[in-house]
């Protein structure tokens, strides 16, 4: 009997689904997509990243388009795959993981990551070819191909990681062998996930024809310097009242927000807050109600980004050159030598994020109405 091993629908240990649909066998199969290419793409940290990451797909997609990616990444990223038919399985970082990329053989691996856990990964992944990085046996990082080299030594000089003007789409798409172009993150909603929205706007009163502008109030618990501040948003949303009376304002943030987006909504009764306790997929769709979205550089900025939005995207000790807008949004901050620290503690008083100030954010919002 014949059976494709090599199809895309094939299993091994349970009957494929074009089989459990229409009864098909091997001989003949119309359903028949065979696999041509494999890779493996290593991103484990941190989700926004992994998210802005799947910028890669489209060109992958495009080169070789009878191949199928597995995508290896921390559970907490899982839900970003969602809906994603460019990536045909995606696997969470534990030992099953570990078995599988050393048990199977890929035409080309993928670890766009300068980190021990991801570069050990890549290194005992079975592969022809490797790019990004791998662990030496001798206990260091180091780049599979000359091209990994530029994002090597940004990763180890902060004066390097200042000076850069490329975007990391830019650096990734070159690291991996892709031409120059424009792909965007790859992120989709489920016709649930748009229901889910719609309800939430019919519910709040939110007509999807008004002007509606997201504020992202915080951005993690990492990077203490990456919130904007409390007043900041608070005579933000003064001069959004003011000057656009008919806009909504939404807020968004996650549990370490709960605090500040509590002040916000009980000072200004008619801002709408979206909740603190949402998934990863409810936050994503509570997101694509806004037009305008106003985040620090954070995961809600790739999301907002994904999502085909005008983001105003707020700057302080991470790079502002390396996020792609896509043409659709604002970039904000201060102008501070000390911009682009990537430090996690500052003595400077006021520091980056405090001197960007409600104006600059309005008029970026007006720029992008």
């Amino acid at each position: 009997m014949l059976i494709n091993k090599d199809c895309r629908h094939f299993r091994g240990d349970i009957p494929c689904k074009p089989h459990k649909e229409f009864g098909v066998h091997c001989e003949g199969c119309r359903h028949y997509d065979k696999i041509e290419f494999k890779i493996l793409i290593i991103k484990l940290d941190a989700a926004g990243d992994v998210l802005r990451t799947t910028c890669v797909l489209p060109g992958l997609k495009e080169k070789y388009p009878h191949s199928h990616i597995t995508w290896l990444t921390r559970k907490e990223s899982l839900p970003l795959f969602n809906n994603n038919n460019m990536v045909g399985t995606v696997i969470d970082y534990s030992a099953d993981s570990f078995l599988q990329i050393q048990s199977e053989d890929y035409d080309l691996i993928i670890n766009t990551d300068a980190a021990p856990k991801s570069a050990r990964l890549a290194e005992v992944a079975c592969g022809i070819k490797k790019v990004g990085f791998g662990y030496h046996k001798r206990g260091f990082i180091y780049p599979f191909n000359k091209e990994a080299q530029r994002w090597f030594e940004m990763g180890l000089f902060d004066d390097i990681k200042k000076a850069n003007t490329l975007t990391y789409q830019q650096i990734i798409l070159d690291m991996i062998g892709l031409a120059p172009s424009r792909h965007e993150i790859v992120l989709k909603l489920s016709d649930d996930e748009e229901k889910f929205a719609r309800e939430f706007s019919d519910k709040k009163g939110i007509d999807k024809e008004g002007l509606t502008i997201g504020l992202n109030t915080g951005a993690g618990g990492r990077w203490k310097f990456k919130k904007w501040t409390v007043e900041g948003f608070s005579n933000l949303i003064e001069m959004i009242n003011k000057d656009l009376p008919k806009a909504k304002i939404l807020l968004y943030g996650g549990p370490e927000e709960k605090e500040r987006n509590s002040y916000l909504g009980s000072k200004y009764p008619y801002v709408i807050d979206t909740g603190c306790e949402n998934s990863l997929r409810e936050f994503i769709s509570l997101m694509d109600i806004s037009d305008i979205l106003v985040t620090g550089d954070t995961m809600a900025l790739h999301i907002g980004v994904a999502l085909k939005k005008k983001v105003v995207a707020l700057f302080g000790p991470t790079s502002p050159a390396e996020i792609d807008l896509y043409g659709r949004g604002k970039k904000v901050y201060a102008d501070i030598k000390c911009l682009c620290c990537y430090r996690q503690t500052c003595d400077v008083s006021p520091n980056c994020m405090e001197q960007i100030t409600p104006e600059m954010v309005f008029n970026a919002i007006k720029g992008l109405i």
